[in-house]
């Protein structure tokens, strides 16, 4: 079975990959498929882009197809930047620029009300772009006043985990694998994949 995960993004997709090994299938991403399109994730929940990009992507390529969306929840922010979480400093936004701008909208926040989560959906589409498997997780923190840490992407330096008082930036990949959300809505779907990896 091959099962290609939807995400152009190199260190997600290296992530899932690392998550979704149990399973024992190929994994490939959107990188070796040239032909593969552009989602546009228009959904208002994280649900709805996951399932976008699953079902259009699995109809195109032929293929197995998990689609993924995942985000930031601040508190304190009214939910913001939820769904735009890659895009939340505008079109052309870099993982700096919309750090930078999470910390400007903070601003003197004080810490006990700087809590967060991130959230992860995953959907999987067979080939007709029918969904036969999805997931959801979270993962709770609080946002940092600046960043620490070099590891991860996305907002994982300001995200610190409580019981650690360290952020995703600092702990590594080893115990973000165990403790992020996308690594809990990996382990939630893992025994609806394997079913249907033994089916081919």
């Amino acid at each position: 079975m091959l099962l290609v995960l939807g995400t152009a993004n190199r260190k997600k997709g290296l992530e899932l990959v690392e998550l979704l090994a149990p399973v024992g299938v190929e994994l490939r991403t959107l990188a070796d498929f040239p032909n593969a399109i552009e989602v546009v994730e228009d959904g208002t929940t994280f649900a709805e882009n996951a399932a976008l990009k699953a079902v259009e992507q699995a109809r195109h390529l032929g293929h197995w197809v998990l689609g993924e969306d995942s985000g930031l929840i601040v508190d304190a922010l009214d939910g913001r930047p939820g769904v735009f979480s890659a895009r939340y400093s505008g079109p052309d936004a870099t993982d700096a620029s919309n750090n930078e701008l999470l910390l400007k909208e903070l601003g003197e926040t004080p810490t006990a009300r700087r809590t967060a989560r991130y959230v992860c959906h995953m959907t999987l589409s067979d080939p007709e772009g029918v969904i036969r498997a999805e997931s959801e997780a979270y993962c709770h923190g609080r946002i940092l006043n600046e960043p620490h840490g070099t590891g991860g992407f996305g907002y994982d330096p300001l995200f610190e985990i409580g019981e650690y008082h360290r952020s995703f930036g600092e702990l590594g990949s080893v115990t973000k694998a165990c403790l992020s959300h996308r690594a809990r809505a990996a382990g939630q779907l893992l025994p609806q994949l394997f079913p249907l990896a033994d089916r081919g």
